[in-house]
């Protein structure tokens, strides 16, 4: 078929429709407006109306706003309150004022550190809304370094007094200091349940109580009659005093980081460094262990030591021990570990 047959055909069978189409848009009307038209301004008749609402309060409205009521003594307006605090500002070098008293008091500081000066202000005539007191903190009690030194002693019974009872210790007459109440230590794992603080053992006196446990003190004076006193003899007179640097204390091995407890922390354990004589003379563990017949006597000490004490460690040991001798009453199934 010729193309300008097929425009013609349907040409034909669209003029029907084109004879019925509408001759205006089928868009909906616009609404009609709700506001009368003599408020209307001047020229703009076909301008969009817009409908006023008032809402007429109820029954139950309130008379008032419900904001919060200003409170006594402020200032309503902003301008007022601006002005007071310029005032304040300007006033805040200004001398006291009438009716304010300044009351300075010194006080010594924690542990007689320093000193700290506080001023006191009482202001007569303050406002209803003033508080009664301050609300800083109270000036720490005098008595407070006491209290804190009371605390600390609990810690560390071996350097400071404890409440107890003299006498013979551990069933042993020979053991003479006193009887304390348990210690419960900072580190779970420390404490000493039925701790005792030895001040002499047959008459050799220990240069500073030792806070240990009955095993450690009745260990302590088998080794002075079996093995001490007997290897010095009457060397400068016998043995006098025992130069004690560590008993209870509630730490680690060597206190190195992330070691297991030391058996100082549950009352085995005790540190000797020196031996004393009669005479004043000293048998040192640092000074004397390689001096020659006295370095031969210090490692018979040490020596008798093992036995009576599961654990023995002098010099030849390791770097800790260069100085003293620890003993403390730790089992072995091998046996005593002495070094």
């Amino acid at each position: 078929m010729k193309p300008v047959a097929v425009f013609l055909l349907t040409l034909s069978l669209c003029a029907p429709a084109l004879a019925q189409a509408p001759d205006r848009s089928p868009l909906p009307s616009p609404r009609p407006a709700t506001t009368d038209r003599a408020a209307t301004p001047p020229g703009a008749a076909d301008a969009p109306r817009t409908a006023q609402v008032v809402i007429r309060a109820g029954a139950h409205a309130p008379r008032q706003s419900l904001r919060p009521m200003q409170r006594p003594g402020g200032s309503p307006a902003p301008a007022r309150a601006a002005a007071q605090m310029a005032a304040r500002s300007a006033a805040a070098d200004a001398p006291v004022a009438t009716g304010e008293t300044v009351q300075v008091i010194e006080r010594s500081g924690l542990f007689g550190l320093g000193r700290r000066t506080v001023e006191v202000r009482t202001i007569a005539g303050a406002t209803r809304l003033a508080v009664v007191r301050s609300l800083r903190p109270q000036i720490r009690p005098d008595g407070l370094e006491r209290q804190v030194r009371a605390v600390a002693a609990r810690t560390t019974p071996s350097r400071v007094a404890q409440p107890g009872r003299r006498g013979s210790l551990c069933g042993r007459p020979g053991i003479v200091g006193e009887t304390l109440s348990p210690i419960t230590g900072r580190i779970q794992g420390c404490g000493i349940a039925e701790p005792v603080r030895v001040r002499e053992i047959d008459g050799v006196t220990l240069n500073q109580p030792a806070t240990i446990n009955c095993d450690a003190a009745r260990a302590l004076q088998e080794w002075l009659n079996e093995g001490a006193i007997p290897a010095v003899g009457r060397t400068g007179g016998g043995i006098a005093s025992l130069r004690v640097v560590a008993s209870y204390s509630c730490r680690t091995r060597n206190s190195r980081p992330g070691a297991r407890l030391s058996e100082h922390s549950t009352g085995n354990a005790i540190d000797i460094a020196a031996i004393g004589l009669v005479n004043g003379q000293e048998l040192s563990v640092l000074t004397d262990w390689r001096r020659g017949s006295t370095g031969r006597l210090m490692q018979r000490l040490h020596r008798a030591a093992c036995g009576p004490f599961g654990t023995v460690l002098g010099p030849n040991s390791d770097r800790f021990h260069q100085d003293h001798f620890h003993f403390d009453v730790a089992g072995y199934r091998s046996g005593p570990y002495c070094r």
